[in-house]
């Protein structure tokens, strides 16, 4: 079998934010799988931040996406032909292969799915990569105790909505989230139970913070960086504890950025500060899906997803998410 694939390419490498012209849309042929590989039709992909470092030329923990090459990302798509033991058609499978309409992907780079356990988006969000990274740099990375008061910015996005709730339900003393907007402020105290959140854009952070935390915070969950890293510090209690996860707030800068002011701080309250990738913490999968997946199949975690449909929304879907507009985790609805 051979087949058209639509793909979504890297036309230029951007210089700060990205654009429309940053994307190309174009086609090429697939032909049928080698031994060890199925041909698969994406229903849907996953935009991230860490997308957004891959198109620079700059050594880092994975390599730059090539210009005049798709990109690619998670994505969960529909077997159509396999040459894989293990694998047949009609299997719907997670897979790196998103930004495209279908792929030839290596079996050993696959994992089935089932749609009758969690719709087929909570295996990008909340039960895939972000809900690792959450249950990763919670539990492990800042060494979350029960008790501990946290904050968590940038709480009402993938990884961030999970942060917040499994604090909660882990024995936090006082849960608080950053947002951008008061509906993304409600949506945080409201369906997912924060103690308190605040829209950074009303503020200083480190007004809110203070206000927010009164007895300090024990764990900062760090997605941006900037004023919140350096509200954090200054509200953190001694032997706090902060995870940087990500600091969308510099990812498109031109120039170089202030590092927070505040860093002997550290030393008086002998802080540990630890960035963290959810790949080298693949040794908690199984733990994490034993954990929380009856959670999110019981509605005690909840999770809200802003989809955007078609293969030709993804750029628009990943400069959304860059901007911070929708709610919780962006996906794209490439096929049904």
């Amino acid at each position: 079998m051979s087949v058209r694939s639509t793909e979504v390419r890297l036309a230029a490498r951007p210089h700060g934010w990205p654009t429309a012209d940053t994307f190309a849309i174009a086609e090429t042929e697939l032909g049928g799988p080698a031994d060890g590989q199925v041909l698969v039709r994406n229903l849907m992909m996953s935009v991230d931040p860490y997308m957004r470092g891959r198109m620079d030329d700059r050594k880092s923990y994975v390599p730059p996406f090539e210009v005049g090459q798709a990109l690619d990302g998670g994505a969960v798509g529909e077997v159509i032909e396999s040459a894989a033991e293990g694998f047949k058609p009609g299997d719907l499978v997670l897979h790196g292969l998103g930004w495209r309409s279908h792929a030839l992907v290596d079996a050993r780079g696959a994992s089935k799915v089932d749609p009758s356990v969690a719709p087929l988006g909570a295996y990008l969000g909340v039960l895939g990569m972000t809900g690792m990274t959450a249950y990763a740099g919670l539990l492990r990375t800042a060494e979350f105790k029960p008790g501990d008061v946290v904050f968590v910015s940038s709480a009402a996005g993938a990884v961030g909505q999970v942060v917040g709730q499994l604090a909660k339900l882990k024995g936090a003393a006082r849960v608080i989230g950053s947002a951008g907007s008061a509906e993304k402020v409600a949506f945080l105290t409201g369906e997912l139970g924060f103690d308190a959140a605040f829209d950074y854009h009303d503020a200083p952070v480190r007004e809110q913070l203070k206000q927010a935390a009164p007895d300090g915070v024990d764990v900062y969950f760090d997605n941006v960086g900037g004023d919140h890293l350096e509200a954090a510090i200054s509200a953190m209690n001694v032997h706090g504890r902060i995870t940087i996860c990500g600091m969308i707030s510099v990812y498109n800068a031109t120039e170089p950025t202030p590092a927070p002011r505040n860093l002997a701080q550290l030393i008086g309250k002998r802080l540990t500060m630890r960035g963290m990738l959810v790949r080298d913490h693949r040794d908690l999968r199984d733990e994490f899906i034993a954990d929380v997946a009856p959670l999110v199949a019981n509605g005690t975690i909840r999770y809200h997803e802003t989809v955007f449909d078609g293969l030709d929304q993804a750029p628009e879907a990943f400069l959304a998410m860059l901007r911070g507009d929708g709610l919780g985790k962006n996906l794209v609805r490439i096929a049904s």
